[in-house]
């Protein structure tokens, strides 16, 4: 058995041991870590493959950006377990029936593809002289550009539906307007005003300045003064 397949084989047991852990770890902050551990697997495993491109992509993706603003959230965040775990054996059978409708579709496209795969490599001088990351790009914007565009209209939707989603608005909360930013005029954000000039402060050599007692009334004798 040779030194990659045995990497393989540590590697896969791993990411299936660590996304098992995602689904029954008893807290939230536990199953994003162990889910970092996953990513980490799976980049692993890319980079077995020579996908050094998609290796470095998903941990800088998803470990690096996705994942630390997960547990940034979950840990901000008050989460009541209890009440997420009350009903989780309730929705085992319907979650393991998913689950296993996910693998054999999988399964499926993986057994229809790799015969495209072992053709793909074995075409001579097609990709030979570039890295990997040039056959990705090519691959992208040449045969696989339809499915590429979807995915980015897909993405787009998402975000425009996410920001829609979160914007709330309430009453007394300052909000920019950016339209009303872009038409202010200079007039109306100063106003000159002329104000007569100030008298200078007396020359304290000429006239020493008041203190104490010192200018008060003169007072008689047997006056108090107030």
């Amino acid at each position: 058995m040779e030194f990659t397949t045995v990497l393989f084989y540590l590697f896969a047991i791993l990411l299936v041991a660590s996304a098992l852990r995602v689904v029954t770890a008893p807290n939230p902050v536990q199953s994003a870590l162990f889910l970092v551990l996953a990513f980490f697997n799976a980049a692993a495993l890319w980079m077995l493959l020579q996908a050094e491109f998609l290796s470095i992509m998903l941990v800088l993706v998803y470990v690096g950006a996705v994942m630390v603003l997960f547990l940034f959230v979950v840990m901000m965040v008050d989460v009541n377990t209890e009440v997420l775990r009350r009903d989780f054996k309730r929705f085992v059978p319907w979650a393991t029936v998913v689950g296993a409708i996910i693998v054999v579709e999988l399964a499926l496209v993986l057994w229809h593809g790799y015969g495209a795969t072992v053709e793909a490599r074995a075409l001579p001088g097609a990709f030979a002289s570039v890295s990997n990351t040039h056959g990705i790009g090519v691959l992208l914007f040449t045969r696989y550009i339809f499915g590429f565009e979807v995915a980015g209209l897909v993405l787009l939707v998402a975000i425009v539906a996410a920001v829609g989603l979160t914007v709330r608005h309430r009453e007394g909360v300052k909000r920019t307007d950016p339209s009303a930013q872009v038409r202010v005029r200079a007039q109306d954000r100063i106003r000159i005003v002329r104000m007569a000039a100030e008298k200078t402060a007396p020359d304290a050599a000429t006239e020493p300045p008041v203190t104490g007692d010192a200018g008060a009334g003169k007072v008689g004798p047997g006056k108090v003064s107030n």
